[in-house]
């Protein structure tokens, strides 16, 4: 497993497109929503200023770039091409390769992260304790691997040509209503209703409580834990179901 894991890893980095946009992307987006703002510009509806705020959304769309984008088109490519079924002839198991390349996936998220912090206290003079800075590092990473299992789900899920309009459709729209490119109190209050129940929005709301030094809202971490859950379980589901066609 340790060699597929290397194998994706090298793949991931090859791919130049795929690094813009999962590490490069978000930090470019930052710097475009924060705009003028400084440390004195709040979000509407909340004690965060608006470039502490975005920081932790980019953070966590850049995450989730790398961990969706990076796993649905690759995986359901490789279904059709035949390379999950040579593997299928190895030692390796079946949670092995979805393992291996969640991993892969979680390795490229970490840079994303850690550039969007970088340019948000460099450019924007965003502060944070240390602890701070670890907790919401690992938060935002580890959070990711809710994404990671719905990308595997979707490769499992669509077609190769299917794939690319399904994860974008996901992508973008978990993106816009979950509030990580623009504040959800800026949304009508029917919108901010439906936001809340969001993966994407729990999300974010965990790196905005650990910037306030406040517990986490128990609706945010059940809404998290379901959602993996349901992601997870279905793309074992989807796996076995994939398995007894070949």
């Amino acid at each position: 497993m340790n060699s597929l894991i290397k194998l994706e890893l090298a793949r991931a980095l090859r791919n130049r497109k795929f690094l813009f946009f999962s590490v490069i992307y978000p930090s470019v987006l930052f710097l475009i929503i924060a705009g003028n703002a400084d440390g004195t510009t709040k979000v509407p509806g909340s004690a965060l200023t608006l470039p502490t705020y975005m920081m932790v959304s980019m953070a966590s769309f850049g995450a989730l770039t790398a961990v969706l984008m990076g796993n649905s088109e690759r995986i359901a490519k490789e279904r059709e091409g035949g390379w999950v079924r040579q593997l299928r002839l190895t030692t390796l198991p079946g949670r092995g390769y979805v393992l291996a390349k969640t991993a892969s996936a979680a390795v490229v998220s970490l840079p994303s992260i850690v550039i969007v912090f970088a340019v948000a206290a460099a450019v924007k003079d965003v502060r944070l304790d240390a602890w701070q800075w670890l907790a919401l590092t690992g938060a935002i990473w580890a959070g990711s691997l809710v994404f990671a299992a719905l990308g595997v789900a979707i490769g499992y899920l669509a077609s190769g040509d299917a794939v690319r309009p399904i994860t974008m459709i996901t992508y973008f729209g978990l993106s816009m209503l979950g509030g990580l490119w623009m504040p959800t109190t800026t949304f009508p209050g029917w919108l901010q209703d439906i936001a809340k129940w969001l993966p994407t929005h729990a999300y974010a709301a965990l790196g905005q409580a650990i910037e306030q030094s406040r517990a986490p809202h128990v609706q945010d971490l059940v809404v998290l834990v379901v959602s993996f859950a349901l992601f997870a379980g279905g793309a074992a589901w989807l796996y076995r179901k994939d398995t007894l066609k070949a």
